[in-house]
This record gives structure tokens, C-alpha cells and sequence, in this order.
């Protein structure tokens, strides 16, 4: 009887072990199969700032912001992560990768050799991003300058640091949709709303998260606390920026300063450098698309205490 036992729990533990190495494998790209179109690498370009890749992976504490050697720390609540070299140095950086690896890795969050990156990368937003726009990317990295260094690796305990389980994290927050036009809309809030939900990646900063990192669905654009662990996000539906016009959030997203007088600091003084580049119908589109969004109410803020009021 124990013997039977034995092997009915044998079986079905095998049985769920693989349910769970299906569930978490990686998946396969099979967006390239069409010959490579003649690369635009000034489309890469606005692609690049629209992104902010500099934002993560330039060099730290230097100031030329297309060093792409990565090692900036990035902290969460479940470890820091160090973003990885993406210059076109062959060692240390991505001078190696094919085409396809690197769309993989934007729109799958897939490494070339076929395990999970961390969601830190926020490629559930940059999913939504056209194959072309992501191929010209890779075109435009290509032609920056080699940066040799290796990164450190991540510092995420167990049991976070198991790349399989992120199989499952990507099961429940990614859909794999392309980003499909409104035709109840124009063409300007189109190009903003393809901006800002996916290359733009707003939402990975400004929503709230639950208990497994995932965003809020219900709250995005609400805010919340900062990712990194510091600092409050703002809200940027209608109900954290609802008196600001379209002309305002325009001239915010190019000069980063506010229609009060104040400016952007931390994080999103580094997202404006990027966001700065791009062209004023983009600025634009963005703003038109943000106009748009529904006031929606975001996590309560924690109140100030007496510590915080002497530390401002």
C-alpha cells in the first residue's frame, strides 16, 4: 500500500514538474522569417530615445549618454539589477547578436541563449513595439561605438533569482498583442498612444504593482510608489495632471519644465533627455494621447510624518 503510494505522488510530481518546464520555456520568434528590409537607422534612432535606452544602459556618472556599457543599479523590491552592456562591443556587449536575437530579446525578454530576462527590462511594454521600429533599433546601436566592460551580476536572492519561474510571471503579465490603431482616433493620438504604451514604456513607472511585480491593470498611469524604492510616481491620467492643457504636457516632454515653474528631477530628468529628441509631432501625439486618458485613482500616497517635513 505505502509502495502505491509511493509512486501515485512519484507520478503526479513528475507529472507537474513538467506541466511547469512546458509552462516556463522559452518561446520561439518566428517574426523574422521575411528577408531583412534595408535598415532606417534614423527611424532606430527615435527609436532609441523614444525608448530612453540611455536612461539604464549608458555608463554611470559619465556624461556622454551613447556609452552604452551599462552598470547602472537598479533597485527593487525583489533585488538590484545592473543593466547590461548593449554597445556593439563583441565581448562584453551585444557585437555578437544576430537580428533576431535582439527582437527576441525586446519584445520576448529572451537572452540569445534561450533563458528568461528579468522584467526589470520592461519588454512588456516594448512587446507592443513594430518589428521594423525594433530592427532599426538594432541597426542604430550598431553604429555607436563599442564599449568594452562587463557587467555585475544581478544581486537578487532566492528564490526571485530562478530565471525559469519568470515563465510564469510572463504567462500573467504579458499578452503578446502588437499595438493596434483607434480609428475612433487621429492618426497624431495613435502615434502617441504606440509612444507611450509601448517604445515610451510610461507605464512601468508610473502605475502601482501587486505583490508579484506585476502591474496593476485597473491603475495604470496612477502612480504609486517608486519602483526603485524611493520617492513617490506621479499620476498622469486626467487625475494627476487634469489642468494641464496638451501645449503643457508637449513642453514638458521636450523641456522638462512644468507649467508651475518647476522642473523634472531624478529619474524623469534622465527619461527627458531621451524623450527630448524626438520630434514636436511626437511630443505632440503624446500629449494628445495622455489628454485623453480617464482620471483614475491611484494608491493612497503615504502621509508625511515629522521626520519627512524636516528632511524636505
Amino acid at each position: 500500500m505505502a509502495r502505491r503510494i509511493f509512486l501515485i505522488v512519484a507520478v503526479a510530481c513528475a507529472a507537474a514538474f513538467a506541466v511547469f518546464w512546458w509552462l516556463t520555456a522559452t518561446p520561439t520568434i518566428s517574426a523574422l522569417s521575411a528577408p531583412a528590409p534595408s535598415a532606417d537607422v534614423a527611424n532606430g534612432m527615435t527609436a532609441f530615445n523614444a525608448g530612453g535606452c540611455a536612461s539604464c544602459h549608458a555608463v554611470p556618472n559619465q556624461p556622454d549618454r551613447l556609452k552604452l556599457g551599462g552598470g547602472l543599479a537598479i533597485n527593487s523590491p525583489f533585488g538590484t539589477f545592473y543593466a547590461p552592456n548593449i554597445s556593439s562591443d563583441p565581448v562584453d556587449g551585444i557585437g555578437r547578436w544576430s537580428e533576431a536575437d535582439f527582437v527576441r530579446a525586446v519584445t520576448q525578454g529572451v537572452s540569445p541563449e534561450g533563458y528568461h530576462y528579468f522584467p526589470a527590462f520592461p519588454y512588456t511594454s516594448y512587446q507592443h513595439a513594430k518589428t521594423e521600429d525594433v530592427r532599426d533599433l538594432f541597426a542604430y546601436l550598431k553604429t555607436l561605438a563599442p564599449v568594452p566592460g562587463k557587467v555585475r551580476d544581478h544581486d537578487v536572492p532566492f528564490p526571485f533569482n530562478i530565471r525559469r519561474n519568470i515563465g510564469i510571471w510572463k504567462l500573467l503579465f504579458m499578452d503578446g498583442k502588437p499595438f493596434m490603431p483607434d480609428a475612433a482616433h487621429t492618426a497624431n493620438w495613435n502615434r502617441g498612444a504606440y509612444l507611450v504604451g509601448g517604445l515610451g514604456h510610461c507605464a512601468e513607472c508610473h502605475s502601482p504593482r501587486n505583490f508579484l511585480g506585476g502591474i496593476i491593470s485597473t491603475q495604470r498611469f496612477a502612480g504609486g510608489p517608486n519602483p526603485e524604492g524611493e520617492g513617490w510616481v506621479p499620476n498622469i491620467t486626467q487625475k494627476g495632471i487634469g489642468d494641464w492643457s496638451e501645449k503643457e504636457i508637449a513642453d514638458f516632454l521636450h523641456t522638462g519644465e512644468m507649467p508651475d515653474g518647476d522642473s523634472a528631477g531624478g529619474a524623469m530628468a534622465r527619461v527627458i533627455k531621451n524623450i527630448s529628441q524626438l520630434s514636436s509631432e511626437d511630443h505632440a501625439g503624446m500629449a494628445e494621447y495622455l489628454k485623453s486618458l480617464p482620471p483614475v485613482d491611484g494608491p493612497p500616497r503615504p502621509q508625511k510624518t515629522k521626520k519627512d517635513d524636516l528632511q524636505e
